[in-house]
């Protein structure tokens, strides 16, 4: 009997490869569109749209568009403005991949009978037989590689997932797009958070909240104010750019203090520490971690992941030591831990 596979597609380059990919291998494909979220240019979802439907009928598949995007308000964007609004820095991609993206594709997956869900994402799905369980692991192009953004995903669920693309470097990925004559085979990739394209996330928050965040103090760590901020949501750790002051030397956001509404800054030094916990831990490729485990981690995206050791503490939260100080390691962030290319979780950064 032919496999039945539903396509996440989104108008852009890697989703169109990937139908492609999937046909090409013998299964029965759907496509389908999630509208989450209104870009700024109306024109651009229509033309994201377009481009899908173009390369759905080139493949010869079906194509379908769901409108998400209340869900998507309540369930992602509420969720990162709060975070911000107490003094974290979310990850909106992680958590859509997780509440709204993939149960979407499986529930899709579930009531049309299909057998696999397929996304454009640029990591790797294997089967252990020594362990007796699917594996996550990072894309074989580890420039493109996107296993960060998929430790939710559960043991169950790794079944019934396929990421073709992990095999392939983005520029093979073109030349498949070009050689089949998809209309989107030169379209450039998406860059920020979807739903913010200029990237001014204070100014998105105050809009969305329909208010101003009060200004208050910058201070150092001893506490001596160094003049007057913009709103607390305005600012990240790590954060150097943009302060609007003027220093004898470069100061950087190193806490963001909710109660007294102050911004401390402090020097390069300042940002480094080795250790951190997070909540919400989601393992792949292990059960339990009852004994301190080595691992290499990342508490960002674009971080190269670290020599550490991590192990879940009594109250299930996670405990993470490196082996060196790591740079602007910031709440709301999460960190994915990694035994070499295999990802074993993660959680989210407290």
């Amino acid at each position: 009997m032919t496999e039945k596979a539903i396509i996440a597609m989104s108008g852009g380059v890697d989703s169109s490869v990937c139908a492609h990919i999937m046909k090409s291998r013998g299964y029965d494909c759907n496509g389908v569109m999630f509208r989450l979220y209104d870009k700024p240019g109306a024109d651009e979802i229509s033309s994201d749209i377009t481009d899908a439907e173009r390369v759905s009928e080139k493949v010869g598949i079906p194509f379908s568009v769901i409108d998400y995007r209340e869900e998507f308000k309540r369930r992602v964007i509420d969720e990162f403005v709060s975070v911000y609004e107490n003094g974290g820095t979310p990850n909106p991609c992680i958590v859509c991949n997780r509440v709204i993206k993939f149960e979407l594709l499986f529930r899709i997956m579930e009531e049309l009978c299909a057998d696999k869900v397929v996304t454009g994402h640029y990591a790797r799905v294997e089967y252990d037989s020594s362990l007796e369980r699917y594996l996550l692991k990072r894309a074989v192009d580890l420039s493109k590689d996107q296993s960060y953004v998929l430790y939710n995903l559960k043991k169950h669920q790794l079944k019934h997932i396929i990421f073709p693309l992990g095999e392939l470097s983005k520029s093979e990925a073109r030349q498949i797009a070009e050689t089949e004559g998809f209309v989107n085979a030169a379209k450039r990739d998406s860059q920020d958070i979807c739903f913010i394209p200029d990237g001014d996330y204070g100014k998105f928050i105050e809009d969305y909240r329909g208010k101003e965040f009060p200004s208050g103090e910058f201070v150092d760590p001893q506490g001596h104010v160094l003049g007057r901020h913009k709103g607390i949501i305005h600012y990240t750790v790590g954060q150097r750019k943009g302060l609007g002051l003027s220093l004898p030397c470069p100061m950087y956001v190193v806490k963001k203090s909710l109660s007294d509404n102050r911004v401390v800054l402090g020097y390069n030094e300042d940002l480094f520490s080795d250790r951190l916990t997070a909540k919400d831990v989601n393992l792949i490729s292990v059960d339990s971690i009852d004994t301190p485990m080595r691992v290499e981690a990342k508490v960002r995206y674009s971080q190269k992941a670290q020599p550490a050791y991590a192990e879940i503490l009594s109250d299930g939260r996670l405990s993470v030591v490196f082996d060196e100080p790591q740079r602007a390691i910031t709440p709301g962030q999460s960190v994915v831990l990694y035994d070499g290319d295999i990802v074993v979780g993660g959680g989210i950064i407290e």
